[in-house]
């Protein structure tokens, strides 16, 4: 929401701080709270709003100075799975009032993000779903959570640069500043081929551009501060996101686990800010440990130079690809993580 000097709380608290943390994974810590596989986590928003209040105090009890509302497939493409096309409003904005009830109490600036995930359709011309169409349902999205008391949109997950630009025409018609990030998790290139070097292209030429932009999720921590310096060498005027999984996913007894200790993902938040990010968070696999020990690390370690690869790899483990998708070579393979 608006301050009435017409700065959004997150400008101001990026303007205060050289680093905000941000939450860790919604799914994981609702998996561990009972949502059962294949279930839709944003019906929780209705059906068990205290457990959707408790996902969010977990994250700021442990130091975020950001959430992520629990409505990341809360769009009418991805509810269509579901029958629950008409429920899109309801969903978002009860996520959404969660979030700001939670924020309002925490005592301290803390900056309720409406998430928005992709809509798990093809993109014009190699798929159905028109520039048109995505505009439209980015917005109904949009405007639920700004209703529901969200202060900045989240676009996250994002493979498409044409569904990036739709997102941010949905921005711009419900008024709301936002922050978008890509998945880039095929080779160092987002699964439709973008790479780091174009995504800050394609921010600069926005006639509605994110407040900070990034990526999230993909292969494991390491890939994605290689992504994160790709994107920092260019000098963008935006702050950079940093958002990775806390290790790679494991199956194990019945479930996916990430291997990631809190000790690992502390490397990594101190990592991402010498890499240049200025939003740093989890995303998959990520508990409110981690997020406490990455508190604890940026707030205790200096500010160090910008990392090597070699560095990147010494701490968090070895690269999932030979290539970052840019055509630059990288060290070879190391042995797996050293404190997994």
């Amino acid at each position: 929401m608006m301050d009435p000097q017409g700065a959004d709380p997150l400008s101001q608290l990026l303007a205060s701080r050289d680093w905000l943390l941000a939450d860790g994974a919604t799914g994981t810590n609702l998996f561990n709270q009972g949502l059962g596989a294949g279930d839709p986590p944003e019906f929780w928003n209705i059906e068990r709003p205290s457990d959707i209040a408790a996902l969010y105090r977990g994250a700021v009890e442990a130091g975020s100075d950001l959430f992520l509302t629990n409505t990341f497939g809360a769009n009418a493409a991805r509810l269509r799975l579901h029958g629950a096309t008409a429920r899109v409003a309801e969903l978002n904005r009860a996520g959404a009032e969660i979030g700001r009830e939670v924020a309002t109490g925490a005592g301290r600036a803390v900056i309720v993000a409406g998430s928005m995930g992709p809509t798990g359709e093809i993109m014009a011309p190699m798929g159905t779903l028109t520039q048109a169409e995505a505009v439209e349902i980015f917005h109904e999205q949009a405007e639920a959570l700004k209703e529901g008391g969200a202060d900045v949109l989240w676009v996250e997950t994002i493979s498409a640069g044409e569904e990036f630009r739709a997102a941010s025409e949905a921005a711009r018609l419900a008024g709301m500043p936002w922050c978008g990030t890509m998945s880039f998790d095929t080779a160092g290139r987002t699964m439709m081929g973008l790479t780091s070097a174009e995504l800050v292209a394609l921010v600069d030429r926005l006639a509605h551009p994110p407040l900070a932009f990034g990526a999230n999720c993909g292969v494991g921590a390491s890939d994605l501060l290689r992504t994160v310096l790709g994107m920092t060498a260019h000098a963008p005027e935006r702050p950079v996101i940093a958002k990775g999984n806390a290790g790679i996913p494991k199956y194990h007894d019945g479930h996916i686990h990430y291997d990631g200790t809190p000790a690992l993902m502390a490397d990594y938040a101190v990592l991402a800010r010498d890499c240049g990010a200025h939003i740093i968070g989890g995303c998959c696999g990520t508990t409110p440990d981690h997020l406490r020990a990455m508190r604890a690390a940026l707030e205790e370690r200096a500010r160090g130079p910008r990392p090597a690869l070699e560095a990147i790899t010494a701490a968090l483990g070895a690269f999932s690809s030979a290539s970052d998708g840019t055509g630059d070579d990288v060290p070879a393979r190391r042995p797996r993580r050293r404190r997994s």
